[in-house]
């Protein structure tokens, strides 16, 4: 019987390792099926699943050498890679894994064996990991990483993997991002609508849901309808209408038309009744968590069969908010065991009493979100319903409402729900927050929402592009956020006026010998590559300030290049009892070459004549600990404690014309956005630029060595002293005595 291993092409993480293995060994056939529910090796008759499996059992078919009872531990290493969520975790693990490899090709003895395949595939799976790696800071473990990774089995196998998502890409047209278009979509006809609920601020998740109606509306040269859902007067407020408005001209989306759902609650009513009367819908008092475990076991409700008068009479109940009216809802009749769940007779209306924000008191009755989607979606026109692929079993309920009410057909297509690690997008646990203080407000850069990500530097062509790239992906998975703020640096880098900036803390004065007598200003490009950014003042003095972590890097006698000035010598500098650079002398060498040099310093002028603005950068790490919380989960057992980071600096005056909002860089630190004057400080939040530090969470832990990612490191190499020596056991044991006379010349202990 063929081997074969199935590898879905969406899998993640994806199993890079059984993939490798199987290329390198040549025992299995591997086939990519987008459908696949997860990776799968038929050996023998049986299938293997787990991923930890599977190598094993190819590298045992493929006769690789597994002679080490360290093996174990390196797998062990592979499966916390995947779950490190702090940074400083995930560098103590990348350190003892190269510190192991110092004087090794391999991690078990002396060919490749399963724990290389292993490991290999969980870094490989791992972006974060790949960024670290980039910086040069592991070379023995870069080195082995980079062997395996360009072995000819493995090249082949990436090669193949990819040819087959670019083959699967081309025959769906979702390569293209939204090249598929919409079903029986007519240009100049297309009427989308983008429905919030008006009980809270927009965030990410409902970001993807307006780009794309808008996106559409404006492919087919159509119509955009901005719908606010006014269901539920419980959670429903007029100023969360003004809110999402503002929050949707933050995004750059506008409407061509502002509706509510509450316009037609006559409508509604009069086709609820319309139901009734065709026996479709019916009265029913069933207590909530019966009626509940009724659908769930496909059981009939007592009042199912009831007399369309008696539905009638109980409506009119509901309508008029009496005490008897209360303990009524309204049901579909539209099935009692369907496999689909969502078809067992949904609710359509429901009893509140509580004054709505349009309509006042007008109604005690209200439609659920089921039964006033399809029907005003209709009525308003809607050609095109995009809709969250959460509601699919949902949509044959969206077309029964339409066909029983005899009313206009409406196309729903699909899209996948956008999810991000650490982060929250629940509208109750985001209250949480705000209630207790933990962030300042909807508008907080730490926050998801709409207002949040705008005004942490996320700009809207970034936020546009990214959506429009996931094409009608209908995969529902907790994305890293680095796409997102590579796509959003790609736009802001080449628009950004640079910057210096000093960290206040422990600044060093620096005296340069040859500079200017008297404090000079000249005219610098504000980017070297964008002319159209105009030029700023940069002030040239014989006193200027350097960081304190530039003055620890210098050697003595060492050639620096001061930026946007030229080459200075390193000729003294002064450090005090506590190893703090407390001054440097540099003399200025124009005529040198920046090019020969390894380190280009930022600086400013340090004259009275020509202070320097304070300011303070912040930083920010992620709510929460979790990458993905699960419903039962506390909110409270995952609260980052820390979660924003201060720094004073200084910088150059140029920031004075600066307004909030504007976004630029401050050179060799980052992306910054001007948040405007708060407490008297200027204030510049980082913008994450997508490598893996800065959207890595910054929640490290206090001791990173004792970590499990890093314990499983040193239980594969246990040695305590500081050297990248491997360890070699000692040939005779431990207690060797000499027996008999020997002819061999003694030599003292070199210890």
């Amino acid at each position: 019987m063929a081997v074969t291993l199935t590898i879905p092409t969406k899998s993640t993480p994806f199993p890079f390792a059984a993939l490798g293995i199987a290329a390198s060994t040549g025992q299995a056939d591997l086939v990519f099926d987008e459908t696949a529910t997860g990776t799968a090796l038929v050996l023998n008759g049986s299938t293997i699943t787990e991923e930890e499996e599977i190598v094993q059992a190819l590298a045992k078919e493929g006769g690789l050498s597994e002679d080490s009872t360290k093996t174990p531990s390196f797998f062990t290493l592979a499966k916390s890679f995947r779950t490190i969520a702090s940074h400083p975790e995930l560098v103590a693990a990348l350190d003892s894994l190269d510190n192991f490899l110092a004087f090794r090709t391999f991690l078990v003895g002396h060919s490749i064996t399963a724990a290389d395949w292993i490991v290999w595939g969980s870094l490989k799976g791992n972006i974060k990991i790949l960024g670290l790696l980039k910086n040069n800071q592991h070379p023995h473990l870069l080195r082995w990483f980079n062997y395996i990774d360009t072995l000819k089995e493995t090249q082949g196998a990436l090669a193949e993997f990819a040819a087959a998502k670019a083959n699967k890409a081309r025959s769906n047209k979702t390569a293209a991002g939204f090249a598929l278009g919409l079903q029986d979509a007519v240009d100049g006809q297309v009427v989308t609508r983008f429905p919030p609920e008006p009980s809270g601020y927009l965030h990410i998740g409902h970001t993807k849901a307006a780009i794309l109606n808008q996106f559409f509306a404006k492919m087919y040269h159509g119509k955009l309808i901005i719908r606010f859902d006014d269901t539920n007067p419980t959670k429903e407020r007029t100023e969360f209408e003004d809110t999402i408005l503002e929050d949707l001209k933050l995004l750059d989306i506008h409407g061509d038309v502002i509706t509510h759902t509450s316009d037609h609650f006559q409508t509604l009513y009069d086709l609820a009744v319309k139901l009734i009367k065709s026996g479709k819908a019916y009265a029913d008092d069933t207590l909530q968590e019966q009626m509940r475990k009724e659908r769930w076991d496909g059981i009939a409700s007592a009042h199912r069969d009831d007399t369309v008068e008696d539905n009638l009479k109980r409506f009119d109940e509901m309508k008029a908010g009496t005490e008897e009216g209360l303990r009524w809802c309204l049901r579909a009749k539209m099935s009692v065991d369907d496999p689909n769940k969502a078809l067992r007779d949904p609710v359509i209306y429901r009893c509140n009493t509580m004054a709505h924000h349009r309509t006042g008191d007008k109604w005690k009755v209200y439609p659920t979100y089921d039964f006033a989607c399809p029907v005003v979606d209709s009525i308003e026109g809607v050609t095109h319903a995009l809709r969250t692929n959460e509601y699919r079993d949902r949509n044959p309920q969206y077309q029964w409402m339409i066909n029983a009410l005899e009313l206009r057909k409406v196309n729903i297509w699909d899209f996948s729900r956008l999810n991000f690690i650490y982060t929250l997008l629940s509208k109750r646990k985001l209250h949480q927050f705000v209630d207790q203080g933990l962030v300042r407000g909807w508008d907080d850069p730490r926050f998801p929402t709409v207002r949040g990500i705008r005004r942490r530097g996320m700009t809207v062509e970034a936020l546009t592009q990214f959506m429009l790239s996931q094409g009608p992906s209908q995969s529902v998975v907790s994305m890293e956020w680095d796409a997102i703020w590579s796509t959003n640096k790609k736009i802001i880098d080449p628009i950004s006026p640079r910057h210096w900036a000093i960290l206040s803390k422990n600044s060093v004065p620096v005296t340069i010998k040859g500079g200017p007598a008297s404090p000079e200003i000249k005219a610098v490009p504000k980017h070297k590559k964008n002319a159209d950014l105009g030029e700023k003042k940069t002030v040239y003095s014989s006193s200027i300030l350097v960081e304190q972590e530039d003055a620890q890097s210098f050697e003595d006698q060492e050639e620096v290049t001061l930026m946007d000035w030229g080459n200075a010598i390193v000729r003294s500098k002064t450090v005090d009892a506590a190893g703090i650079v407390t001054s440097i002398e540099m003399d200025l060498n124009l005529e040198g070459d920046f090019r020969k040099t390894k380190k280009k310093i930022t600086w400013l002028s340090h004259s009275t004549s020509a202070p320097q603005e304070s300011v303070t950068l912040l930083d920010y790490d992620y709510l929460i600990t979790k990458k993905k919380l699960e419903e039962t989960d506390n909110v409270a057992d995952f609260i980052t404690p820390v979660t924003e980071f201060r720094e004073e600096a200084f910088a150059d005056a140029n920031i004075n014309d600066l307004k909030k909002g504007d976004i630029i860089q401050f050179e060799r630190k980052g992306y910054y956005v001007y948040d405007g004057v708060i407490n008297g400080a200027k204030e510049f939040i980082l913008i994450p630029d997508g490598r893996a530090a800065s959207i890595a969470s910054k929640a490290a832990t206090p001791t990173p060595a004792a970590t499990p990612a890093a314990a499983a490191a040193a239980a594969v190499a246990p040695v305590a002293l500081a050297t990248k020596m491997y360890v070699m056991e000692k040939i005779y044991g431990e207690d060797i005595k000499e027996d008999g006379a020997t002819t061999m010349y003694k030599i003292d202990s070199v210890y």
